[in-house]
């Protein structure tokens, strides 16, 4: 099977943002764009991402045996290197021009990508910032969190607290019953707002690394199918790692960088570069 040439020609058209929407996204570092993905595209890529997690997920264990984290999702990585076919959504023009856009850089490069399929009585994905994972020198990142259907609230849409990366408290804080816990704690008492909406089908959101989010359990009996890119500055340079985690990013997903050097492995591609 092969992409249909009609979804090809969709992914290479741009999705124009005005500039209301980017003085949007540089203030609250989130947003949430409608229809940018069409029908036939959606429906594409969520029998063939479906079919690709169904192969690559191992965990047999039941729900119950799981901790919080193990309870969220199954989290399955760079499905781009394994589907040639999903490749072509990983790498699309139209994605990656939206992140540069709202990035403000010259260009997007690939971190890595990951499904995030949240099991129907799943749980919680607690509180927490992604930036807190990986080893990069700015903040010049963004993840694309792309819903393969509509996702009502009683199926657990990604939350975010506006404008909340610019709190540093918690930044030091892996993703679990602790992050939940503390990172609520300290949203509770100021005054970001606190985004809890759903999602359309075709309707995908961006989230810089260090805005806090999470999601609500799945209260639904239907798997709630996600596919997640994370982008980077097309600049974006290695830094010595702070804790075990950002060790585990840098031997993973950014083989052979160098600290202080611009990240350009073989799987880091250059996605997208203004002219």
């Amino acid at each position: 099977m092969s992409v249909p040439q009609t979804i090809l020609d969709f992914l290479a058209q741009p999705y124009v943002l005005t500039e209301e929407q980017i003085a949007f996204y540089q203030r609250n570092r989130y947003i949430k764009l409608k229809q940018a993905l069409n029908p036939e595209t959606l429906h594409f890529f969520s029998m063939e991402i479906s079919a690709q997690v169904a192969a690559m997920d191992k965990d047999t264990r039941d729900l119950k045996e799981r901790d919080t984290y193990g309870k969220a999702f199954l989290q399955l990585f760079n499905l781009w290197r394994e589907s040639d076919i999903v490749k072509a959504l990983i790498f699309s023009e139209r994605l990656a021009q939206i992140a540069a856009s709202l990035m403000q850089t010259d260009g997007a490069r690939l971190y890595h990508d990951q499904a995030l399929f949240k099991e129907g009585g799943g749980g919680i994905t607690p509180w927490h910032a992604d930036q807190y994972y990986w080893p990069l020198e700015t903040d010049k990142t963004i993840t694309a969190w792309i819903p393969l259907q509509e996702v009502p609230l009683e199926m657990g849409p990604l939350e975010f607290s506006a404008g909340s990366h610019v709190i540093v408290d918690g930044r030091e804080l892996a993703i679990g019953d602790e992050s939940e816990q503390r990172i609520e704690k300290k949203l509770r008492v100021t005054d970001f707002k606190r985004v809890i909406e759903p999602f359309d089908a075709g309707e995908i959101s961006f989230h810089s690394g260090w805005v806090f989010h999470r999601a609500g359990a799945n209260q639904t009996d239907q798997m709630r199918k996600v596919m997640t890119i994370i982008y980077m500055d097309s600049k974006m340079k290695l830094k010595e790692p702070e804790n075990e985690n950002q060790v585990n990013d840098w031997n993973t997903w950014c083989p052979g960088a160098v600290p202080g050097e611009i990240i350009n492995s073989p799987i880091n591609p250059l996605l997208y570069e203004s002219k």
